[in-house]
């Protein structure tokens, strides 16, 4: 006798991330540890940007320089960085801080995002920026390597190339950002299920599997 599986509830999903943020992408990673966990959901996820650095030249900054700016010093970053570093071993990700030399804006990456999301690839183009960045060391600043990472994900290199030389998705990024101030998101990563329910921070997938859960419950 066949039996048919029931129907799988559909919840849409928004993601609020920065691209050069650790946090998020070990967030990110335990999301997905989260949904492999519940077959029964079709969960559809939206990416949205989030600035961490508004301020942040376009060219970036030394990573010293960055450093220097954002810990006061090289022993604080290096302490955190160290203990991100055993979390994300258990998500199995290699963070190499130390390869990194330069700390981009994080805007154009958001823009690649948005033009591999035309090609339902956001998702993908999302995993490799965060691996280019935190595990390579490459900037993501940079528009060779994010022409690369966009052929990577199969998607067309020298397009992005002309996009990024323009300044177009640029206000929508920043207008992005500011709606996330606005609505009461000051830290990322933020998960909003089903456009009522909310968390931040890297959360672990259990406490993710409750805020669905909840939602399921109001579906």
């Amino acid at each position: 006798m066949n039996v048919l599986a029931p129907p799988r509830i559909n919840l849409a999903l928004e993601v609020v991330i920065d691209l050069v943020c650790p946090w998020c992408y070990l967030g990110t990673r335990r999301l997905r540890r989260t949904l492999r966990r519940r077959p029964d959901l079709a969960v559809a996820i939206t990416w949205h940007p989030f600035l961490l650095n508004p301020d942040m030249p376009r060219a970036g900054l030394s990573r010293g320089e960055y450093i220097l700016r954002k810990f006061g010093g090289e022993e604080r970053a290096r302490r955190l960085h160290a203990s991100i570093a055993t979390l994300g071993r258990a998500e199995g990700i290699a963070f190499h801080f130390e390869r990194i030399r330069r700390t981009p804006s994080s805007i154009d990456a958001h823009r690649l995002v948005r033009f591999a999301a035309a090609a339902g690839r956001a998702a993908a183009a999302v995993e490799a920026l965060f691996a280019a960045h935190f595990t390579d060391g490459h900037d993501i600043g940079d528009p060779a390597v994010l022409a690369a990472i966009a052929a990577a994900l199969g998607l067309d290199p020298a397009r992005l190339r002309r996009l990024l030389a323009t300044d177009a998705d640029v206000d929508v990024i920043q207008a992005e950002n500011l709606r996330a101030h606005r609505i009461g998101i000051n830290g990322v990563p933020c998960f909003v299920v089903a456009g009522r329910h909310a968390i931040a921070g890297a959360q672990e997938p259990e406490v993710l599997e409750r805020l669905l859960d909840v939602a399921v419950a109001e579906a």
